[in-house]
């Protein structure tokens, strides 16, 4: 269904991702650990298309090379909308709401592609399911929203684009336990939906607990991949990437 290769981004001449290969099966839920800076977040925005722009604190553009395939066509090139459009969807690092817009305009702004309006209201009565207290908030502005809610409702506006493969960064960033066994247990139903998953996280026992695969990123290369079972049984691994 999706597969990168070679995939390689440098930042103002340094280097964040070094011919990273990795691919992800129809159905799959597929997991990304490492490090602070190992390059979690930089291949998830290649992915979706939106490394176009020149971030804070950056001089220039980030430039890439290697090729990402998604349905059988290439689409490093293409503009996030059209990525987008294809079913590939991004559910950001740090939730990031529309502030100013309530908890409902955020959701209907994640359909904003699509046309099929009984589908569209389906899929909202859906993600109200998964997460109730979004429908108790379907009125509040988002950045009231607790931290929690903030995370529950990035991924729920994601679902309202309709995604084939669904690309989930850091959701357990910042919430307290409770809250992130509630968040991923949404995530698995959503996935057990029909939804391929890509999940990067920091948090290496929720990816082993949650991921069927899982690719170990360090300094910007893929160190090592496998099942949890694979993984857990290298002790080298355990230590020196998975810090178990």
């Amino acid at each position: 269904m999706f597969e990168v290769t070679d995939l390689t981004v440098h930042y103002d001449g340094a280097m964040a991702l070094n011919c990273v290969n990795l691919k992800v099966e129809d159905g799959e839920f597929v997991g990304v650990v490492g490090p602070n800076g190992s390059g979690k977040t930089t291949l998830l925005r290649a992915v979706s298309g939106v490394l176009t722009e020149v971030e804070p604190g950056k001089k220039e553009r980030p430039s890439l090379s290697g090729t990402i395939v998604f349905d059988k066509k290439r689409i490093e090139k293409l503009d996030p909308w059209q990525i987008a459009k294809m079913g590939i969807i991004h559910c950001p690092e740090r939730r990031r709401p529309f502030a100013e817009m309530t908890t409902l305009e955020n959701l209907q702004l994640g359909a904003y592609l699509r046309k099929d309006k009984e589908g569209i209201k389906k899929d909202l009565e859906r993600v109200y399911e998964l997460f109730p207290v979004l429908k108790e908030r379907k009125n509040q502005m988002s950045k009231t929203l607790s931290g929690g809610e903030q995370q529950m409702l990035a991924i729920a506006r994601a679902l309202m684009s309709k995604p084939k493969l669904l690309l989930i960064d850091e959701p357990s960033l910042g919430l307290a336990p409770i809250l992130k066994e509630t968040v991923l247990k949404c995530i698995k139903e959503i996935w057990l939906s029909g939804v391929t998953i890509l999940l990067v996280e920091q948090d290496v026992a929720i990816t082993l607990a949650t991921a069927q695969r899982i690719y170990v990123l360090a300094h910007g290369r893929i160190a090592t991949q496998g099942t949890k079972d694979e993984l857990m049984k290298d002790r080298d691994v355990r230590e020196i990437y998975l810090g178990l």
